[in-house]
């Protein structure tokens, strides 16, 4: 079998070349950072699977790679960029790729929320445009922080905001137990969570999961950290609420549209963190990712 890694970045080749073994399965790599869907078929031809960093694969496109077999996703958002199912019925079986960043992204979670929690990204523009801004920030030591969903990334984010002294609650759609941990039901989460981060995987349960209704529940003024899938999150419910008060800080890493066009409403709103969905970017992770990839190559090569 003979694959193809169709949208490399310079970084992820540079990984891919130092991580791939004698024994894996041939995989040509395309150093092309961005790819349409209209070169996906003359890109595929005479491929039986592929490597996707983050592009979009339309069913009704994908129906033109005759052969492809498979669909190797760096990571577990593929419902983002095509449809399971839909290429299931077409004979294209969609991998992903699991906790290989569970600690990267959990580190980044609390990033953000520090930095949202004292003011950093405001005080960072000021200072660069010549203004001594010196914002009161909020002291979260004893504070509780919220996490929906409950992988992975979230037993993380758990751990490290445990040790930093707050107090950790959770909500999960199947129960779970964890060390210094207290589930508790959705509701509850929302109105006592000074800090709450999202950690869902993105499906059509999932979409819009916190709607203007839940929003409204928070506790007034509470920070929202977002480092999952920017769809979770209805957007215009979610602006209201940080126009209005009810959300006191969004920290995000994630959004509806990636990247984040120029001048969206998001980046003039002196109450928005932004980074460019790189949670996950660490050498450690990146390397893991990469050879968890070529691991799944290598099963379906043997299939």
């Amino acid at each position: 079998m003979k694959g193809l890694f169709i949208d490399a970045s310079d970084a992820l080749a540079e990984v891919f070349s130092r991580m791939r073994r004698a024994d894996d399965p041939h995989v040509d790599v395309n150093e092309q950072a961005q790819v349409t869907p209209d070169e996906l078929p003359g890109l595929l031809a005479g491929y039986d699977f592929v490597l996707n960093d983050h592009s979009h694969m339309p069913t009704e496109t994908m129906a033109k790679c005759a052969g492809l077999k498979h669909v190797i996703f760096l990571g577990t958002g593929a419902r983002s960029y095509m449809n399971p199912e839909e290429l299931a019925a077409l004979g294209i079986t969609v991998h992903t790729i699991k906790g290989y960043g569970d600690t990267a992204v959990a580190e980044h979670a609390i990033a953000l929320m520090w930095a949202a929690a004292r003011g950093l990204a405001r005080m960072d523009r000021g200072l660069r445009q010549g203004q001594w801004l010196r914002t009161e920030g909020t002291q979260l030591t004893g504070k509780t922080i919220g996490l929906i969903g409950f992988g992975g990334i979230a037993a993380e984010a758990a751990r490290i905001a445990g040790g930093s002294g707050m107090r950790v609650l959770a909500w999960n759609r199947s129960p779970k137990t964890a060390p210094g941990v207290t589930f508790v039901d959705l509701d509850t989460l929302l109105a006592e969570s000074h800090v709450l981060s999202l950690h869902l995987l993105l499906n059509d349960e999932t979409r819009g999961f916190l709607d203007a209704g839940r929003l409204a529940k928070l506790r007034p003024g509470a920070i929202l950290v977002n480092t999952a899938r920017g769809a979770l999150v209805d957007e215009a419910a979610m602006i209201a609420a940080l126009r209005s008060g009810q959300i006191g800080h969004a920290a995000l890493d994630v959004y509806d549209i990636e990247p984040l066009p120029p001048g969206h409403v998001l980046s003039t709103l002196e109450n928005v963190t932004l980074s460019a969905h790189s949670a996950f970017r660490t050498p450690e992770a990146s390397d893991t990712l990469i050879r968890r990839a070529l691991d799944i190559a290598c099963m379906v090569a043997k299939a």
